[in-house]
């Protein structure tokens, strides 16, 4: 992922500064850094609207004692792309104005919680997988399945001052 993410950050001026002296030789030096800031201003005014909508569905959602994840995923893509309006360019304020669409950023936050889905499943050997079909299947609340090798001990009716029961083998 650091490999990707190095030549993602020696690419990318590469490719603005090709953009901006196309541009710039197409519709002139001054037009170009007119376009450029009023993007910029344009992207700002989304940033901060959109922003404070996401702000004010979670703390809607907080308020009904709901968890909101999709809200903050949606305040990170914001910031994301409001981190990429501030990097001079067409390039990346194109990604930035996506990652500020609502529209568009709905993708995105589909593409994201898919991936981060993939790596937590990978990275916990299933376990996750194992919790979600426990729970699609109807079998109650999260929890290990017990299978003919697992031991069950039963607590009920164990009193704090006795031992705990033991495992016979």
């Amino acid at each position: 992922m650091f490999p990707l993410i190095a030549l993602a950050l020696l690419i990318t001026p590469i490719i603005e500064l090709y953009v901006i002296v196309q541009v710039s030789g197409a519709i002139g030096f001054l037009e170009t850094l007119v376009l450029l800031v009023g993007i910029s201003v344009l992207g700002a005014l989304l940033l901060r609207s959109e922003g404070t909508g996401v702000l004010r569905r979670m703390q809607g959602r907080v308020a009904q004692g709901e968890m909101p994840s999709s809200e903050i995923v949606d305040g990170g893509l914001i910031v994301m792309g409001g981190a990429l309006m501030l990097t001079p360019g067409f390039v990346t304020d194109a990604v930035g104005l996506t990652l500020i669409f609502p529209v568009t950023r709905v993708l995105y936050r589909r593409l994201l919680t898919r991936f981060v889905s993939r790596r937590i499943s990978i990275y916990t050997g299933g376990l996750v997988d194992g919790f979600q079909a426990q729970r699609d299947a109807g079998n109650g609340s999260p929890g290990f399945r017990n299978g003919p090798d697992d031991d069950v001990v039963d607590v009920e009716g164990w009193d704090d001052d006795t031992d705990p029961p033991t495992l016979d083998r």
